[in-house]
């Protein structure tokens, strides 16, 4: 089973890219928890280095990837400079593997189709990079200082979530499969009526336990039903 190791930039103490109230530190907790949601939902492990707005360094960072074997290292970002600037970019270490370049190609690729400049996949030495053991890409997802990145970071959210997940599916070689979502309408005696939404239908008993320990973190009560 592939296994993956999510890095949510800065959080805490430490706020990253900021824009009036908006923190860098936010955005990225909250977009890449929901890729990992997605990965965790095709039966892909995820290990995040932080899931609430906490403060780690960067050795800290590296060290908890260090601890397991991953397939793969994502750090997630946004940029920030002169609020003109504009565009998405994905780095990889100098000496990277040939994995890392192309999971970095990949989500690079997928980010531009949705609308955003394309800053293209460049080489960096960035700790987080440097320092872990598996193949590793750190991904800045648009300046949060520029109007119409965040115009696209927003009004494109679940479309984001939906290209980097696709993305790094396709560099372990899984289908990716659309959510399923149906509403059925349910007449009763009092006329009143029962609206069901059911998410997500799997062949993989696990895939489909997997989603309602997911769902039930965020204060849903899901149950399996089986056909």
């Amino acid at each position: 089973m592939a296994r993956l190791c999510f890095d949510y930039g800065h959080g805490g103490n430490d706020s990253g890219a900021i824009l009036g109230g908006r923190k860098e530190s936010n955005d990225v907790l909250s977009i890449g928890k929901e890729v990992a949601v997605e990965m965790r939902r095709h039966g892909v492990i995820v290990d995040e280095t932080r899931t609430s707005d906490s403060t780690l360094s960067l050795k800290d960072r590296s060290s908890f990837e260090n601890k397991k074997d991953y397939d793969y290292f994502v750090s997630f970002h946004r940029n920030a400079f002169n609020k003109k600037a504009h565009g998405v970019e994905t780095f990889t270490y100098s000496h990277s593997s040939k994995k890392a370049n192309e999971l970095a190609t990949k989500v690079q690729n997928n980010l531009v189709a949705l609308g955003f400049t394309d800053r293209g996949t460049k080489e960096a030495n960035f700790h987080v990079l440097r320092e872990t053991k598996s193949p590793a890409i750190l991904v800045e997802m648009g300046f949060i200082d520029n109007a119409e990145d965040n115009k696209i970071f927003d009004c494109k959210r679940n479309e984001i979530v939906k290209v980097i997940t696709q993305a790094i599916l396709s560099q372990l070689n899984i289908k990716y499969i659309d959510k399923i979502v149906i509403a059925k309408e349910v007449d009763k005696k009092d006329n009143d009526k029962l609206y069901k939404v059911q998410v997500g239908a799997f062949g993989i008993r696990q895939n489909a336990d997997n989603l309602v320990l997911e769902l039930e973190k965020s204060g849903y009560k899901p149950f399996i039903d089986i056909e």
